[in-house]
């Protein structure tokens, strides 16, 4: 089922959260929401979700009303939340049951039905303890089961690997990944390298805007421009005289220490032209030799600092 953000805004008193905020998520896709503390993730999921309706503007789920359908969408939308309120006091198999009945699901469906998410979350050995019992990792299976139990198309999680240690992490991930292969599914993190490497495509939200929109490698040729390389020379003990030459260079617009723990230049090349053939030639013509000249390509950190920078 696809989403359709349309023009979004939401007020909190004088407090603007979201501003015309629209985006797409198209069926069977995996997408990251990025955006800094505030700038408006959670307020837009719970708009998806129904838990809010937006000051202006609608959300569209395959095409209904959620402002004006809500009880008809949210049949259709499996929900996670940042803060993944649980019944501590419930074992597994009972919570689930309840998370359930609260869907419609009765008699064999509803048994089928846990089974299934006892399953495909990987609850097994811990389906008859309390969930206050459980450890942090487990409580997020717990919660990725409930939001699943109705064999919803649209799934919402917002920060689903809060708390983790890396090999939780990893089995969320993995599990996200299967669900996302029938599921379209919106995903929340602060976990950038997570995000590059479960989603789809990434979009980033700035104090209500939408800043960047694409698939990870998208974003970062768009945020390249221009060639930047790292070098590292030897054969010449004066790193001045190296800086020097290499600023001379015709192909090359800036030239700045490396500020990393390895020594040697980052040069950004003029836009729309390369430096490495004039740098090799420079090292020959000197006497040197070239110990590294690799392209430098932005992550994702690197495009998340960029896009919400204040101004």
């Amino acid at each position: 089922m696809e989403i359709v953000v349309k023009e979004l805004n939401h007020f909190y008193g004088p407090q603007k959260a979201l501003d015309q905020l629209s985006f797409k998520v198209r069926t069977g896709e995996i997408l990251g929401f990025l955006g800094p503390n505030g700038a408006g993730k959670t307020t837009t999921m719970k708009a998806i979700t129904g838990y809010l309706t937006p000051s202006e503007g609608d959300v569209f789920i395959d095409g209904i009303s959620v402002t004006q359908n809500p009880e008809q969408t949210k049949k259709t939308i499996g929900y996670l939340p940042e803060n993944n309120p649980l019944y501590g006091d419930m074992p597994v198999i009972d919570y689930l049951i309840f998370a359930g009945q609260l869907q419609g699901l009765e008699g064999q469906k509803l048994k089928d039905r846990v089974r299934e998410m006892v399953r495909v979350c990987g609850l097994n050995t811990e389906k008859h303890k309390k969930i206050g019992e459980l450890s942090k990792g487990y409580k997020q299976r717990v919660g990725l089961a409930q939001a699943l139990i109705h064999d919803p198309q649209v799934l919402i999680l917002d920060e689903p690997t809060t708390g983790l240690d890396p090999n939780q992490i990893i089995e969320i991930r993995e599990l996200i990944r299967q669900i996302g292969k029938e599921k379209t599914v919106l995903l929340s993190s602060h976990i950038l390298a997570e995000v590059e490497a479960t989603c789809d495509r990434v979009l980033i939200i700035n104090k209500g805007k939408l800043v960047a929109d694409g698939t990870p490698e998208e974003l970062r040729k768009q945020a390249s421009g221009h060639e930047i390389l790292h070098v590292s020379i030897g054969g010449e003990e004066d790193k001045n005289k190296i800086f020097k030459a290499l600023q001379d260079i015709p192909q090359v617009a800036v030239v700045d220490f490396r500020n990393d723990k390895k020594s040697g230049f980052e040069v950004q090349s003029k836009t729309g032209e390369s430096s490495a053939k004039s740098i090799f030639d420079m090292c020959v013509n000197n006497g040197w030799y070239l110990t590294e000249l690799t392209p430098f390509e932005k992550n994702l950190e690197d495009i998340f600092r960029e896009v919400t920078k204040e101004q």
